[in-house]
């Protein structure tokens, strides 16, 4: 008998209290926030196609004083059209990126300018993490053109050490993950690159009418190799994409995120990628990779076709004990829903209800979590199509789009977004999408970043009596943060669950690195089981529900 068919019964009891139960609400608190950042895309008459990708959000403790901060990605000035070997210019504090402090009271602070956070080039996504295991997190931005690693300097300010940790990179550069890829106790970088384009090379898509030219298919233009950067220990990386073999298999990254698909203890590699298979890099434990999308069955969807990918996560959506897979799509598509069998990945979109929800969506920033804490991972997805024009082509579809909300009911998803507040279904372009737990309240808030557009704050305003874990790890032997550490929870009514500890995945942005578990009734976790990368196995039982609780990796 399989571990998902013993726990079937508590399972569905524990939804059959959960649907009786108030479902949360979500209230846009932007305002109230005081978070006035707009993402300025810089549009022109020539559709450059970065104009309708940025940006990214992040979630993170930057002064370590326990309650979530924000930094959005901003793009940069174009002209129209931008003269050869010209550069976006930044200048402009319009179009600054910016980090904003969580003043502990619902309210945020700008403090770019102490922190030297502004930025240059037109900016793209970012990734949090400790590269250095000092305790703070650090930033990394990725951007059209060269890239920048944020030093946290541990008094509000952080050091741009791009050029001495020699992790600039090249070209368009997208989502990024740090991970522990060979378990030597130091981050690495992976970074997402998308298509081999500049302004020089822009070329007219679309009918040749007034109103009628269209941002480029990624078609037009070729794939290109991602990166990934080995941590030195001393500051620096080397460019170890060819050796590990990922920049063997190009691609059009648009998202990435971690997990160990096939339960061996090392961190695999997935990449979303915009019409054109999706990739898994399989970690061979051995500081390489090899890329099984197709024969895992993740590459194509249900009828052998590409789709644009743009955001994803990599998690345990049914809870027995494997990581799945979330892509999202264009309009007309569906959004691709993988379950792991462990042999491989079967399409679900369809028997899951995902298909009929999203056929007609456009996604981007997405990820399983717990938004009514019963225990089972919903999904989010911030969306909006990427054709600011794209109902004089194909009428049924919409640019701007309300955010969507799939609660999942015992692995089957229902769309919930108009019971969830009149935040959730204001039309939208959204982009990077972000996740945690701002007011540490135990229930998970949203903020996300849309494209030319104020960016927007949702408040999870919980309240309906379920109960929940935060777990905030720290490594010792493992890196101090703790990622790629993989949790066990298991509550008192027999409810077991599965996450790994990352702040990768979505489009664009970084999540709160912390781990969420809803617990429905639960008041205590019978049993947290902690196996870190060191290969230390942590076991914790009768932990008391609803608390933030810190977890350092024991010495071996």
């Amino acid at each position: 008998m399989t571990r998902r068919h013993f726990f079937l019964g508590p399972l569905l009891a524990r939804h059959a209290f959960s649907q009786q139960s108030k479902l949360p609400t979500f209230a846009d608190i932007t305002a109230r926030s005081r978070i006035t950042f707009k993402n300025e895309a810089s549009l022109t008459s020539q559709k450059y196609l970065p104009e309708s990708m940025c940006g990214g959000v992040a979630m993170l403790d930057y002064d370590g004083d326990g309650w979530l901060d924000l930094f959005f990605v901003n793009g940069a000035a174009l002209e129209d059209p931008m003269p050869p070997g010209k550069q976006p210019d930044k200048s402009d504090p319009r179009y600054w990126n910016r980090l904003y402090h969580n003043n502990h009271d619902g309210t945020f602070t700008d403090v770019t300018e102490k922190a030297g956070l502004r930025g240059h080039s037109y900016g793209m996504g970012v990734a949090v993490g400790d590269y250095d295991n000092d305790g703070r997190p650090d930033i990394y931005v990725t951007n059209l053109g060269r890239n920048i690693l944020y030093h946290n300097n541990g008094d509000g300010s952080f050091s741009d050490v791009t050029e001495k940790a020699g992790v600039a990179g090249a070209g368009w550069s997208t989502s990024a993950c740090w991970v522990d890829y060979d378990r030597d106790g130091r981050l690495d970088l992976i970074v997402a690159r998308y298509l081999d384009w500049d302004f020089a090379t822009n070329i007219w898509c679309g009918a040749r009418k007034p109103g009628y030219r269209a941002y480029c298919h990624p078609d037009q233009f070729k794939a290109v190799s991602h990166l990934v950067f080995h941590n030195n220990g001393d500051g620096s990386f080397n460019d170890v994409s060819k050796k590990c073999g990922i920049a063997m298999s190009p691609g059009k990254g648009l998202g990435v995120a971690m997990n160990d698909f096939d339960v061996d203890g090392w961190p695999d590699i997935l990449i979303a990628n915009d019409s054109f298979p999706q990739q898994l890099f399989r970690n061979n434990r051995d500081g390489t990779f090899t890329e099984v999308g197709l024969k895992s069955g993740l590459a194509y969807d249900e009828d052998g076709n590409t789709f644009a990918g743009m955001g994803l996560d990599f998690a345990d959506y049914d809870n027995d004990g494997l990581p799945d897979v979330f892509i999202d799509a264009l309009g007309s598509q569906k959004y691709a829903l993988f379950h792991n069998v462990k042999a491989g990945f079967e399409y679900v979109t369809q028997p899951t209800g995902v298909g009929g929800i999203s056929l007609q969506h456009s996604g981007w920033g997405t990820k399983f979590f717990d938004y009514d804490n019963d225990g089972w991972k919903d999904l989010f997805v911030g969306q909006g199509h990427v054709m600011d024009n794209i109902e004089l082509t194909q009428p049924t579809l919409r640019h701007l789009e309300p955010f969507l909300l799939m609660r999942n009911v015992s692995g089957k998803f229902q769309d919930v977004t108009r019971q969830s507040g009149d935040a959730m279904i204001e039309p939208r372009a959204a982009r990077g999408v972000a996740f945690g737990d701002l007011d540490n309240d135990g229930f998970i808030d949203v903020a996300v970043n849309c494209n030319n557009r104020p960016a927007v704050i949702l408040r999870n305003q919980g309240a309906n009596g379920n109960h929940w874990l935060l777990i905030d790890t720290t490594g010792s032997t493992s890196n101090r943060d703790g990622i790629g550490a993989r949790i066990r929870l298991v509550g008192e009514s027999g409810l077991e669950q599965f996450a790994m500890v990352s702040s990768a995945s979505s489009y664009l942005s970084a999540n709160d690195k912390r781990v969420h578990f809803g617990l429905g009734q639960d008041r205590r976790a019978r049993l947290l089981e902690i196996h870190w990368l060191s290969g230390i196995v942590q076991k914790l039982e009768g932990v008391a529900a609803d608390q933030i609780l810190k977890v350092t990796e024991p010495k071996p």
